[in-house]
């Protein structure tokens, strides 16, 4: 095995060799509906999909073959949203928190009754610790950060609906720091 090539930036100003460290990389899905609005994911997240470190869903998968499609990129974490069926909904329920290198992470649907998208996911964690809530049911793409929580709906990749674009997002963890953003494209 070659040896690694020691760069300038590997060291720090006292001469001490330091490790660089690559974000840990979650790719953010939600109202997928497959295969109703899409046979198969689009081919930009599934390149993505290749990756992550880990996957979250939050709802309206609509079949439970889409969880194990995604098992096969990365770990995943999701729960149901309020067109899935039974089997989604006793496997993961409809909301919980993960936790992702230090990051405490809610996730829910966001349906319900009274207030908007944002806000139902909000109340659902009301009294929990979290830094982030990952959110979807509107299909409108959202990143806000809340009283310190970072709010985020990644829209969808399969649904676009009233939007311009698909869209689904992506976490980035690195050195204490939580990143969102959103990815957006054209063709599914």
């Amino acid at each position: 095995m070659p040896a690694a090539k020691l760069l300038a930036s590997d060291v720090n100003k006292k001469g001490l060799l330091h490790r660089m460290s690559h974000p840990f990389r979650i790719t953010v899905l939600s109202d997928t509906h497959m295969p109703k609005k899409a046979k198969e994911l689009p081919a930009r997240l599934l390149e993505d999909l290749r990756h992550s470190d880990l996957i979250i869903h939050a709802g309206d998968w609509s079949k439970w073959e889409l969880y194990e499609l995604l098992s096969q990129y990365a770990p995943v974490e999701g729960v149901a949203g309020n067109v899935d069926d039974e089997v989604i909904i006793d496997r993961l329920g409809y909301h919980r928190i993960v936790l992702a290198e230090g990051k405490r992470i809610g996730i829910v649907h966001g349906h319900g009754q009274g207030g908007t998208t944002p806000s139902r996911a909000r109340k659902t964690f009301h009294d929990s610790e979290v830094d982030c809530i990952v959110f979807g049911h509107s299909h409108i793409p959202f990143l806000e950060n809340v009283q310190g929580v970072l709010m985020f709906n990644p829209g969808s990749a399969t649904d676009k609906r009233r939007q311009p674009r698909y869209s689904y997002g992506r976490l980035l963890i690195q050195d204490e720091t939580l990143e969102a953003r959103h990815i957006f494209y054209d063709q599914k």
